[in-house]
């Protein structure tokens, strides 16, 4: 059961997340906006363009994306970083 990554980039996540059809839709400046119809709705995230996503950061983006994909935040870990 993998953990959270302490060290994954802003563009790092936003590529194991087209997984889940999150496409980048713009980037300004530090931010990059995300856009996914997985579920037949649209959904959208912003993460930071970062070297290093704060694990707070991370975690509420972790818990957002979850929610929208109706799984629990250890499957969508799992399923991501295995």
């Amino acid at each position: 059961m993998p953990k959270i990554p302490r060290d994954i980039s802003g563009k790092e996540l936003s590529k194991l997340l087209n997984k889940y059809q999150y496409q980048i839709a713009r980037e300004s400046g530090s931010h990059i906006r995300l856009i996914s119809t997985y579920q037949n709705t649209e959904h959208k995230i912003t993460i930071p363009d970062h070297h290093q996503i704060k694990l707070g950061t991370l975690n509420n983006i972790l818990n957002d994306i979850a929610e929208y994909l109706k799984i629990s935040k250890q499957d969508l870990i799992d399923e991501l970083f295995k």
